[in-house]
């Protein structure tokens, strides 16, 4: 058996690189055609009508893209540190990326997902997971910057995540691979029945965003892939898909694969939170880490929390089901309307449909096929609305337009397909460039999609853009969705690997846009509003500067007194006031050796000298046509050296030394 199924996958493996190494021939017109140019450009000064907010995978980041133009605007560090902000590497930033397991400077972000506010998209912020270490941050949308991270405990590969509730109600992290739950030492063969895997639903506060992980579910060990909410009738419903229904593991690419069906889990939230209200569930020991960042502030801060709510299947009975879906699915999607659950099996030929409505008639009824440690599993036909047949080789994700249509991508067959959902026929399909993973509609997680725009994210591109050695770019393809036939009007290339996006349309979010940072608002302990303010200031082997920057210099811009040995913090005020402003300052010898500081804003880095000299620093960002002339000096004495802190404002210098 494990023989014939290797023959079949190495069969469709080999059958997907004849279909998509046959996409593209040299000399030939390639598959943009017509006027697609013109319905991707977009004029000097004007801007694009959609943000496409797509993952950096491996790069721990996220994109922000416009569409229809396919040009890069931000890269917005979340995961991973960042030397272009010095996020991460500035004192206010790196307790973001602190976790459990210490400073975590790279990570792996996948699924972003936005705020929902009665079921629609509402601009307010992104959340997205991290897979490796699991963790959840949430983005906000007026500043394009992360305010809050939180690690999830007693998982591992936090991939069924980040995605919201219709109301932002709730923010889901998903465990990929099962673990002990607690983290204990036992044999790796006994993982059957002992390993667990925890679902979280993790609070969001309504007006500020804060999360707060409100319980997790002990469920079963199997391998949870990818999670969607239920929206319109379906709300108060959550959907998970799972593999490795077979606990195994090893060889999981055979063994992960023997079951007909595996399951998508379906779990009512509503009386789950109604549990809770009421007392329901165990707090037991954790150890995470809570980050957020103070915007008043401009400091990031870690409280490690030491316990979290945990729920046992068997306590809520009637909340959590299994409905059996095509093998080994990734995708787990709902319809606008909330009726059809999508399980996209990748090693079946066909597609399963779910019906919600018949799902509650067989809880109804009691169709049960037997249980999975106590959960009972639907009986198959009494939950199926039905199957695709024959729509395409590996099935991925689903997303959906308002007009009742099913967009799918099919990684093996480097295509994606538009059927009907009620009809279940085929409308039209297209190829890609090349193994497609998923897709992004704007709008598609919600009740009310855009019916414009569909990104196709590729993993190999092969011949599609020059090469660049081994390691060539991912893709995006923009496709036109808004007649019946799918039209190819855009190839763009990605940072990282594209997992997922998310995309809403630009009047949502640009509106809110903040440009400066007011500074009077700002409460940073060593900010300074003046010049007359900036100081250097000694504590033993600390020295302090209260520094400023404006066009086209920075106060104070000589200083003298520092000693080998010391630890020196910049800490940094842009005094701009004007849009668009950002100056940024490199310290030779500095590991954080560049800050950008937006207008308004206070950031601190440290420097340690290693050497005596004098030390020049400057401005990194172009800022004025005096940039050039926007330096300073450090002189650096040996530590034996009795040479008093002294310092220059405006060519003046000042009294001796403050002493802290």
């Amino acid at each position: 058996m494990k023989r014939i199924f290797k023959s079949i996958f190495l069969l469709a493996i080999t059958s997907s690189l004849v279909v998509s190494c046959g996409g593209a021939e040299k000399g030939k017109k390639g598959a943009i055609s017509g006027n697609a140019a013109e319905k991707v450009y977009i004029a000097p000064g004007e801007h694009d009508s959609h943000y496409a907010f797509i993952s950096g995978g491996f790069s721990g980041q996220l994109a922000v893209y416009g569409l229809p133009s396919g040009r890069l605007f931000r890269v917005i560090p979340v995961f991973s540190q960042d030397p272009e902000k010095g996020y991460g590497y500035s004192e206010e930033t790196k307790p973001m990326l602190m976790t459990s397991h210490g400073l975590i400077p790279w990570g792996d972000s996948h699924h972003p997902d936005i705020s929902q506010t009665a079921g629609s998209v509402d601009g307010r912020w992104v959340f997205i997971n991290e897979n490796n270490t699991p963790r959840i941050a949430r983005i906000s949308l007026e500043t394009f910057e992360t305010e809050e991270i939180i690690e999830i405990p007693n998982s591992a590969g936090n991939h069924s995540s980040s995605f919201v509730t219709e109301n932002t109600e709730y923010v889901v992290a998903g465990t990929r691979f099962a673990v002990p739950f607690p983290q204990k030492d036992m044999p790796i063969s006994e993982m059957k029945g002992n390993f667990k895997g925890a679902l979280t639903f993790l609070s969001v506060d309504k007006e500020e965003g804060h999360m707060d992980i409100a319980f997790q579910l002990r469920m079963p060990g199997f391998n949870y892939d990818l999670s969607h909410p239920g929206r319109g009738k379906s709300h108060g419903w959550f959907f998970f898909s799972t593999y490795n229904t077979e606990e195994s593991n090893t060889l999981m690419e055979v063994n992960a694969s023997q079951n007909d069906k595996d399951f998508i889990a379906a779990i009512n939230w509503k009386k789950i939170e109604e549990y809770v209200a009421n007392g329901g569930g165990t707090k037991v020991p954790a150890n995470y880490a809570h980050n957020t960042w103070n915007d008043d502030e401009h400091t990031a801060k870690t409280v490690m929390e030491d316990e979290v709510l945990v729920i046992e299947p068997s306590e809520v009975p009637g909340a959590i089901f299994f409905l059996p879906t095509a093998k080994s699915p990734h995708g787990c999607d709902v319809d606008p309307t909330g009726e059809y659950i999508i399980g996209n099996g990748k090693l079946a030929a066909q597609m399963t449909i779910h019906s919600f409505t018949k799902m509650l008639k067989a809880i109804e009824d009691k169709a049960f096929d037997g249980d999975a440690y106590g959960i009972p599993i639907i009986k198959f036909d009494a939950v199926n609305y039905g199957t695709l047949e024959q729509p395409g080789l590996g099935p991925l994700h689903t997303e959906f337009d308002t007009r009742g249509n099913g967009y799918t991508t099919f990684f093996i067959s480097s295509e994606v397909v538009k059927w009907n959902i009620k009809d279940l026929k085929i409308i039209d399909r297209h190829p890609v460039y090349y193994s497609v993973g998923h897709l992004m509609i704007p709008g598609g997680n919600s009740q009310t999609p855009d019916d414009k725009y569909l990104v196709a994210m590729n993993k190999i591109t092969k011949d599609r853009y020059l090469p660049t050695g081994p390691e060539v770019c991912q893709s995006a393809q923009l496709f036109d969705i808004s007649g019946e036939k799918m039209e190819l009007l855009l190839d763009f290339p990605t940072i990282g690997e594209p997992h997922y996006a998310a995309g809403i349309a630009a009047d949502k979010i640009a509106a809110n846009s903040v440009k400066i940072f007011r500074l009077e608002d700002n409460k940073h302990p060593y900010a300074v509003q003046n010049e007359a303010e900036t100081k250097v200031v000694r504590k033993g082997k600390e020295v302090h500067i209260y520094m400023s920057m404006i066009r086209s210099h920075f106060s104070p811009d000589n200083i003298e007194g520092v000693k080998v040995g010391d630890k020196v913090y910049f800490h940094v005020t842009n005094l701009e006031q004007d849009y668009d402003v950002p100056h940024g300052i490199s310290m030779i010898g500095a590991q954080t050796s560049e800050l950008l500081i937006m207008p308004g804003r206070t950031t601190t880095f440290t420097w340690e000298p290693k050497q005596v000299g004098v030390w020049p620093f400057y401005c990194t960002d172009f800022c004025s046509a005096l940039h050039q002339e926007m330096q300073g000096y450090i002189r650096v004495s040996p530590a034996s050296s009795n040479i008093e802190i002294s310092y220059t404002l405006d060519g003046d210098v000042p009294g001796e030394e403050e002493e802290l």
